[in-house]
């Protein structure tokens, strides 16, 4: 299958967009066609583990990949996580809760993150590319620590993680300050989530930066979701989940189901509705935001408007006003017209805002729709799952539960099955997690774990206790117009 930029451009192979990350014309790199899996073939996908369902939808997309190779990659990556990678817990009459936070970073960007070394690494061996791979991370928190955690010591590669200095948790800034691995690099970026992925994009638009890297011997990609490698992957849990239903008995097969996904960056939805592309029955669509809500205002108005005022929440991981993927659908809703694509881009960093048509409006519509949660909503709706269930569930996982029950209350006889996608281990945010489900407030995170471990028995990871003794190695703290000095630093 071959890949075109959303802004324009050739096709290229998907080994090839992967291990580019991003067009040279700063699209993002969108599969030609969406391959379609029938029925029966949904039928034959019941009896495979997550690993074989993985391999075989990204063999759908990646055909210069070798299937058995592919398959060793997902059962070795998703080996590494703690039983069924993406099990289904139901808490009430018809909704569940996918849970994407059994990995080794206890986040769902492991879902993909634990594969991508294996596709980065064979693409630049079918492209024939011999130089050092630098992968440049932008993160809100999650990604950074998964990526790292993906590619430390990986031959031929070196990585770069930026965050904003004060716009991640705790816990997420110890996981990734503490990172090992010795082709690894950390730097905090004063600013926010914004600042870093906009800073990081530039670098890869830049043709004199870029051929600069080239002749030290480097060459850039991305773990960040405009990676359709990153991208690839998150579509299989869309896919595994409604066949766990159907194998529950929960579904009969072709009925339709609705998602809930928790929505900062709008790769994980995103996802979502590639599968549906791709023939799976899905009906809807929720996208929950936290009190950056312009996804939400977006899907209401048709109108995407970044002059507002920024806010820093206990959701941090959707703390973010440019969500980069959702150039991916307005690419689709206007009929795939990438000059149109590429205007609304220019439009929104020269301008900040750009509008779409009533009918692109309309066709995004037909499958999307928003809400958001402030934090007094979503801390309401983490307690009252707790008290009626015993279920405990991060913050971002709680703006999705304020979005699906408001969902519920306004179309009250909608008997649709509805999967809520969590996205982290409660423990990563314990403080902010304790105070929802007892209203108690520590400002210790080890603390907060361990009275939150009173309050719900609920397992504590291993590898999230062990921060606690661990020394940080990385604490640069930089501009935004300082990102390439330290990358030629690093890679020297």
């Amino acid at each position: 299958m071959n890949f075109i930029s959303t802004r324009g451009g050739g096709k290229v192979t998907g080994a090839q967009a992967i291990v580019r990350g991003l067009a040279d014309d700063g699209g993002l790199f969108v599969p030609e066609t969406f391959p379609q899996v029938t029925r029966e073939e949904l039928e034959s996908m019941i009896p495979m583990g997550y690993a074989e369902r993985a391999a075989k939808i990204l063999g759908l997309y990646l055909g210069e990949y070798d299937k058995d190779e592919l398959l060793a990659a997902c059962e070795a990556a998703y080996s590494k996580f703690e039983g069924d990678p993406a099990p289904l817990v139901r808490i009430d009459e018809g909704v569940y809760m996918l849970e994407l936070w059994h990995g080794p970073t206890c986040a769902f960007k492991d879902m993909a993150l634990t594969v991508l070394p294996y596709l980065l690494r064979k693409g630049a061996d079918i492209c024939g590319i011999r130089e050092t791979i630098l992968i440049l991370v932008a993160t809100s928190g999650d990604t950074g620590k998964a990526a790292l955690e993906g590619f430390k010591d990986a031959e031929g590669v070196k990585i770069m993680v930026f965050y904003p200095n004060e716009g991640v948790s705790k816990m997420q800034k110890l996981q990734m300050c503490t990172q090992d691995g010795g082709n690894v690099n950390v730097v905090a970026v004063r600013g926010n989530f914004d600042d870093c992925q906009t800073a990081v994009k530039e670098i890869f638009s830049d043709p004199a930066r870029t051929d600069a890297l080239k002749k030290a011997g480097v060459v850039l990609s991305s773990a960040n979701s405009i990676n359709f490698g990153r991208l690839a992957p998150q579509i299989a849990y869309y896919f595994s989940a409604y066949l766990d239903l159907v194998s529950g008995g929960q579904i009969q097969m072709g009925e339709e189901i609705d998602f809930t996904v928790p929505t900062g960056n709008f790769g994980n939805i995103l996802a979502g509705y590639y599968a549906k592309r791709m023939g799976l029955p899905v009906r809807r669509l929720h996208c929950a935001s936290n009190l950056n809500n312009i996804l939400s205002d977006f899907l209401e108005t048709g109108v995407y408007d970044m002059r507002r005022e920024f806010y820093k929440t206990t959701s941090p991981s959707m703390d973010i006003l440019v969500s980069s993927n959702l150039e991916r659908l307005l690419f689709e809703a206007s009929g795939r017209n990438a000059s149109l694509t590429a205007e609304r881009m220019r439009a929104l960093k020269t301008d900040l805002k750009y509008s779409v048509t009533a009918e692109e409006l309309a066709f995004i519509r037909e499958t999307f729709d928003g809400g958001f949660a402030s934090e007094e909503t979503s801390v309401e709706a983490m307690y009252d799952v707790f008290v009626d269930t015993g279920y405990v569930m991060d913050t971002h996982t709680g703006c999705a539960m304020k979005v699906a029950v408001d969902w519920f209350e306004k179309n009250k006889k909608d008997e649709t099955k509805m999967v809520i996608v969590s996205t982290a281990n409660p423990y990563k945010f314990p403080q902010d997690v304790l105070y929802a489900v007892t209203g108690n407030d520590v400002k210790d995170s080890f603390k907060g774990i361990k009275r939150l471990h009173a309050a719900t028995a609920m397992a504590i990871p291993k590898n999230l206790l062990a921060l606690r003794d661990k020394p940080p190695r990385f604490t640069k703290v930089v501009s935004a117009d300082k990102l390439f000095e330290e990358i030629t630093e690093f890679v020297k």
